[in-house]
């Protein structure tokens, strides 16, 4: 397999590190306010400017591949409806009905002819145009073609379909804001994947509390004593800051057998594990031969949405490759709800007046980067 000249320093890295007893490490520690937890304000300011302003995955190209294929999607606190038109183009629309406001479409997913309201029946195509209402002549000469259901931007890129909720947002640029991240995302070949288990847990966590988890790996040991840990070298991953995301190379134990190979004969993925983050929410936790997305949402300031999808390279054709899917699924179940455990343990201390902050040690890169990142957001100097 092709390996980057990025690849081939992170690996370099890694083994110096090992050899050394080192990691990768910041120049200072941090502190992190716990008002961050329960702010009311801060929680509104971040619900209206994070998950509105910036793009969120929501699903994958696999789910809607055909012409009136339909995905819907409500965790932003924004009803979303995407579909495919009969040109092939991914559209996204907000899933409001513009006479009285109810969802024209209520299916998680499916395949649809038109989109026809449950409650008055004003049907609208997959170009969101409003075709159909029943007995028009009582709406006098209402303009059909502002009555459309609102778009919303939405794209295609590297396998994954990425959404901003807010109909006013101005135009995105999603390969400049992705480009830090575009040679890995490309090298996934995520778009010939498919969707192996996609699925939802509502954690009682302030969504930071969550996707604190995954940005760092301080806790493997301790946190998945008995699950993760014996798998990956303890601390000695390497943390790149690609504002506004993060790559984080997380090195398998087996890796120390590259110091007696040949640079030319070393291979990244089988012996990594990548936990991308994409600012604001998304995580792209890349194993050695399959992927999981991850988004964190918040439901409300003390409890948290996180939704997954697991993609492998094809669907299972053998009893065998269903069983080793599923044994790899099975797993990351067991380490993700040891994490939301603790999350939600976390949650609930927050009150209890034995903290009013939190110290981020140096290997705890990810979490010092998105700190800087999330205020520069929240203070406007950093937009899509």
């Amino acid at each position: 397999m092709k390996i980057s000249t990025e690849e081939i320093w992170i690996i370099e890295q890694v083994l110096a590190h090992n050899e050394a007893g080192t990691g990768d490490l910041l120049e200072d520690m941090a502190e992190m306010s716990i008002s961050k937890y329960l702010d009311k304000d801060r929680f509104q300011q971040e619900n209206d400017i994070l998950f509105k302003e910036f793009p969120i995955i929501v699903g994958h190209i696999s789910q809607v591949p055909e012409v009136g294929d339909f995905i819907t999607h409500d965790a932003t606190g924004v009803p979303i409806l995407i579909t495919r038109n009969r040109e092939g183009v991914l559209q996204a629309f907000l899933n409001v009905c513009r006479h009285r406001g109810a969802k024209v479409e209520g299916r998680p997913c499916g395949k649809a002819g038109t989109f026809s309201c449950p409650y008055h029946g004003w049907t609208y195509d997959f170009n969101g145009n409003l075709r159909g209402m029943p007995q028009g002549d009582k709406f006098g000469a209402l303009d059909k073609a502002s009555h459309g259901l609102v778009p919303l931007q939405v794209f295609e890129r590297f396998g994954l379909i990425w959404l901003c909720p807010s109909a006013s947002k101005e135009p995105i640029d999603i390969d400049a804001w992705l480009a830090p991240m575009a040679e890995q995302l490309a090298s996934l070949n995520l778009d010939s994947h498919v969707v192996y288990q996609a699925w939802t847990v509502d954690v009682d966590a302030n969504w930071h509390v969550l996707i604190e988890g995954f940005q760092e790996q301080y806790h493997f040991c301790h946190a998945h004593k008995h699950t993760a840990c014996s798998t990956y070298l303890d601390t000695q991953g390497i943390y790149q800051n690609k504002y506004p995301h993060v790559r984080h190379s997380v090195p398998l134990a087996r890796i120390v057998e590259l110091r007696e190979m040949p640079v030319e004969d070393w291979d990244y993925r089988e012996n990594f594990m990548d936990q991308n983050y994409v600012f604001p929410c998304n995580f792209m936790q890349v194993m050695t031969d399959h992927v999981y997305i991850h988004t964190v949402l918040p439901n409300g300031i003390e409890d948290s949405v996180f939704q997954c999808m697991m993609l492998i390279p094809e669907a299972p054709a053998t009893e065998k490759a269903e069983k080793y899917w599923k044994a790899n699924y099975d797993v990351l179940r067991v380490v993700f709800d040891e994490d939301f455990t603790i999350g939600a343990t976390i949650q609930k201390s927050l009150k209890s007046g034995a903290n009013d902050r939190f110290i981020i040690g140096r290997c705890e890169n990810t979490i010092q980067f998105a700190q800087e990142t999330v205020a520069a957001a929240l203070d406007g100097r950093l937009k899509a």
